[in-house]
């Protein structure tokens, strides 16, 4: 079957027109410019709505209104524009609003730079904004997956009426990777899907009016709204989890990485595998909710664990919490754009599996 080479950020926008996006509201910022450059053409021809905003505050307001008026709606931008998004993104969870938000992480903190990084775990996976809500994440580690994670992020937000986030990085986003499902696909026109959304605001005549709304002041309102809300959350945490174990049968240590990073991990595990050193992965796909519940089935048979990120290690976190303090937790980490190397990550593979080693610098 022929393939088509196209970059991460370029199959995220085709994915989600044929996932049913009909709005797309975005703001340039490397290095995610590649996805709003080609939905600004694609929406167009797929009949869609493409706006350029003027700013990353007024893209999140405009996924706001366009969700409340029942469309499938998708923004995107970097670190530092996903935080100037934040407020929106607590009012699409207050009011129940299904939308998709991709995060094209790069290095940080402020300004930064515009180098991969997974600096954004934190924002992403507690929520961001104000108030007690989660977004469901999906991590992708490969451009075919991308497209895949975008279908589903749009039938997610749809299903819990939701905010979803697809959590990528400056490599994820610009890597050209041969693709085999968007052949077929290619200026098509958008997908038919279920559109039904008995809450939107949709105009009113012949029905009651809807309301849609963040604001409870009665005495109780807000505290039994969060209750329904944590409810909700509860319901994704119990069916929503995804993760890919690699070779964590037989594993004396296993590797928690995630995204891009998760690519370099396999391979330096293939490598450590051929040296008959017993080591595995387990690559988180959702990272909220976390699989939280196989790790801590993976502490009763291995001897420890070990974190690689691209960050100063915040998955590290919920590691901890998962293992629940019964094997020790390693972390190999690089901030602020830096990239593991498949060489570092072997090499500390090595010193913990073989503990008499000189303890090594990794770089």
């Amino acid at each position: 079957m022929a393939k088509i080479m196209m970059c991460g950020n370029e199959v995220i926008g085709e994915a989600a027109i044929h996932a049913g996006c009909t709005f797309y509201a975005g703001y340039p910022i490397t290095p995610q410019n590649e996805l709003p450059q080609y939905m600004s053409s694609r929406m167009t021809e797929a009949g869609g709505t493409f706006i350029q905003a003027e700013s990353e505050l007024a893209a999140i307001n405009m996924i706001f209104g366009a969700a409340a008026a029942g469309a499938r709606a998708m923004t995107s931008s970097s670190s530092p524009g996903i935080s100037l998004k934040q407020e929106g993104i607590s009012y699409l969870s207050a009011c129940q609003l299904p939308a998709v938000i991709v995060n094209m992480m790069r290095g940080g903190p402020g300004l930064g730079n515009i180098a991969p990084s997974q600096a954004d775990y934190f924002q992403a996976t507690r929520g961001g904004g104000h108030g007690d809500y989660r977004t469901i994440v999906l991590a992708p580690s490969a451009v075919e997956e991308a497209w895949h994670l975008t279908h589903l992020a749009f039938d997610l937000a749809d299903e819990y009426r939701n905010p979803v986030i697809i959590l990528g990085d400056g490599i994820l986003g610009q890597m050209m990777e041969p693709i085999e499902v968007v052949r077929k696909h290619l200026h098509g026109r958008v997908a038919n899907h279920d559109s039904r959304k008995p809450w939107a605001l949709t105009g009113c005549k012949g029905r009651k009016p809807n309301v849609i709304r963040s604001l409870y002041l009665g005495e109780g309102e807000l505290e039994e709204f969060n209750r329904i809300l944590q409810m909700k959350f509860n319901k994704i945490k119990s069916k929503e989890v995804r993760f890919e174990p690699v070779y964590t049968e037989d594993s004396d240590l296993v590797v928690v990485a995630y995204g891009t990073t998760s690519r370099i991990v396999r391979s330096a595990i293939s490598k450590a595998r051929h040296e008959r050193l017993h080591v595995g992965m387990l690559r988180p796909i959702t990272l909220w909710p976390f699989p939280e519940a196989e790790l801590n089935k993976l502490a009763k048979k291995t001897k420890a664990f070990m974190v690689v990120e691209m960050s100063a290690g915040q998955m590290v976190d919920d590691v901890k919490l998962s293992v629940s303090g019964k094997r020790p937790i390693h972390f190999y980490g690089r901030a602020g754009g830096g990239i593991p190397t498949e060489e570092a990550v072997l090499d500390m593979i090595r010193d913990i599996l073989r503990p008499k080693a000189r303890n090594k610098v990794y770089i």
